[in-house]
């Protein structure tokens, strides 16, 4: 798995068709070019993703981190069944202050978790079974 790093790699995913949505979280999908053609964007065939957390809706550095470090987390863990796409998980909106008044408190991190989890589920290749 690779991460998004550049502006223009953001741009091309983020004009990718939006395919799956939480109440927090949008997902972004581009399919990557065939090798045959000029990868230069993303030289690697493989799944990338990144992660957008406007101040809009995540106003404290600290909860944008902590936002960030759950979706590496979560994608790592589901990595084989993503697809080899670029993929940008964008925060949508924000997290209430009142039932999540630290921005590293445990109920954060699960409920981000368990979105996180829903969101890349939709995405996922369905595992390969034995044969019958």
């Amino acid at each position: 798995m690779q991460r998004i790093r550049t502006r223009p790699q953001f741009q091309a995913a983020m004009a990718g068709a939006i395919v799956a949505k939480t109440p927090h979280f949008a997902l972004h999908r581009l399919a990557l070019p065939d090798p045959a053609h000029g990868r230069l964007l993303f030289p690697v065939q493989d799944t990338w993703i990144g992660v957008v957390l406007p101040k809009r809706w995540a106003k404290r550095a600290v909860t944008r981190n902590s936002l960030r470090r759950q979706v590496y987390e979560v994608s790592r863990a589901v990595a084989t069944q993503l697809p080899q796409a670029a993929l940008v998980v964008r925060l949508r909106g924000g997290f209430d202050r009142q039932q999540f008044v630290s921005a590293t408190s445990d109920a954060l991190k699960r409920a981000a978790r368990e979105e996180l989890q829903q969101l890349l589920a939709r995405v996922s290749r369905p595992a390969v079974g034995p044969a019958c």
